[in-house]
């Protein structure tokens, strides 16, 4: 009788607990747990934009929205135009853009640094080996006064090179019209950021490294060269995610977005080829092959913004130093970063 009664009191307050329980989840229950009728991922075509591929394809933001799309945007300007006209609730951004949104006003919080190095002069001539070797080169330049080109600038001026006058920039939308200018030979050299890089590679049979005679090199490194002239890790926070408007707002849907990223980069980084063939699907002018080589030599890792914070910082306060309004004229407060 005795065991009876206390396999009862037993199971009463087991249940008690779970409703507690119950009542505590339901509580805490995120604002997306009832379903958004639709979310708007946007990226350029380029490495950072590659897990967010991955998250449309394998329906891993299915439990947040009843329709995910993806945008692509194609230069920074159209970014912008997303970002004020509240067009896209998570965008793949450069830092810097993000930052100069922030000043300027815009509902933007960063959440992540992923593209640590994508930055690289392909060249025709083998013997070209640092920036300072390209003085008096015709170079195609995508994105003037963006990344990559404030990165490039930065660069040579402290390493004495005066990029205006020092280099023959010829200035293109895109890293895909630069790489068309060189798979075409109308330059011999260009500032390309992955995967356009391993895509021009792949376009004119320069890669793999065993091939014969091949016809374009990867180049100058600008990782490496940062880490050198500033004597600093070999690596740059170039890019990563934003969140705008109200998903700005809402940490909790940005948690659940963030731990999305974050396993769809590892598992493109495992799954390489897999993974091109869904980015192939969605972005033209790349090959499965490309977007493979392009993970295997990006310097691709989620970073949390807050855990970014220290060499965000350093790298606003070289473009401070050569133009302000790069960042939007200061560096973002501690409210730009997202909380670990």
């Amino acid at each position: 009788m005795i065991d009876d009664e206390m396999k009862f009191s037993v199971q009463r307050i087991r249940s008690h607990l779970l409703g507690l329980c119950l009542a505590c989840w339901a509580l805490a229950s995120p604002a997306w747990a009832e379903r958004l009728p639709r979310l708007v991922l946007s990226g350029p075509p380029a490495a950072v934009s590659t897990p967010l591929i991955h998250m449309l394809e394998t329906g891993a933001l299915r439990d947040v929205a009843d329709k995910v799309e993806f945008e692509v945007w194609k230069d920074p300007d159209q970014l912008r135009v997303l970002a004020l006209g509240g067009r896209a609730d998570f965008i793949a951004t450069p830092s810097n853009v993000a930052a100069n949104l922030y000043n300027r006003g815009v509902q933007i919080k960063l959440l992540d640094i992923s593209t640590w190095g994508v930055l690289w002069l392909v060249s025709r001539d083998q013997s070209l080996k640092t920036l300072a070797d390209f003085r008096g080169k015709e170079i195609a330049m995508p994105f003037r006064a963006d990344m990559p080109d404030i990165v490039f600038a930065l660069l040579s001026q402290k390493q004495g090179i005066d990029p205006r006058r020092d280099f023959k920039l010829r200035y293109v939308a895109s890293p895909l019209d630069a790489m068309q200018l060189l798979i075409s030979r109308r330059v011999d050299h260009a500032l390309l950021a992955e995967p356009s890089v391993s895509m021009a590679l792949r376009k004119t049979r320069s890669f793999p490294v065993s091939v014969i005679a091949p016809e374009l090199f990867r180049s100058a490194d600008l990782q490496q060269e940062w880490g050198r002239v500033f004597q600093r890790e070999a690596r740059i926070p170039q890019a990563g995610i934003a969140a705008i408007g109200k998903a700005a707002a809402d940490t909790q849907l940005q948690t659940k977005v963030m731990a999305a990223y974050a396993a769809s980069l590892e598992w493109c980084g495992k799954n390489a080829l897999k993974c091109g063939e869904m980015v192939a699907r969605r972005l033209d002018l790349l090959t499965p092959e490309a977007v493979a080589d392009s993970l295997a030599a990006s310097q691709m890792r989620h970073v949390p913004a807050a855990s970014a914070r220290n060499e965000l910082e350093f790298f606003f306060r070289q473009l401070e130093s050569v133009n302000p309004a790069l960042i939007g004229g200061k560096l973002p407060d501690a409210a730009f970063y997202a909380a670990p």
